[in-house]
């Protein structure tokens, strides 16, 4: 039987993925306050955005976590990341501290993982 091993590398691939979820969850929830927040960041219409974020969001999931095409994957994760914080940007001006609503949290993520995918 082939022994099971979990690296640094596969945890953090795996923690980038699992991230995900409660994000989707809070998307899927809110879907019109979603939609409004992506048409204050001037993405409209807002509806076909979201739609498109979570297709990217669920394919960026469970390719990290279950290391399907994780390069793919973490191609998925950045692209929607990038694109949050461009929107954060957007709705709350250039401040980088996450008090001031800064876009630091998605590139951190984002840079998460493509370190997890190299």
């Amino acid at each position: 039987m082939p022994e099971f091993t979990l690296t640094p590398i596969d945890l953090l691939r795996i923690l980038c993925g699992l991230w995900f979820l409660p994000h989707l969850v809070g998307k899927i929830r809110n879907f019109e306050k979603a939609t409004k927040t992506f048409e204050a960041a001037g993405l409209k219409p807002g509806k076909p955005f979201i739609v498109l974020t979570i297709v990217l969001e669920v394919l960026a999931a469970v390719g990290m976590v279950f290391n399907i095409h994780p390069r793919w994957a973490a191609a998925c994760a950045v692209a929607v990341l990038l694109g949050a914080a461009y929107a954060v940007v957007r709705i709350n001006g250039p401040h980088w501290r996450w008090q001031l609503m800064g876009p630091e949290y998605p590139i951190f993520w984002a840079l998460a993982c493509i370190v997890s995918a190299l």
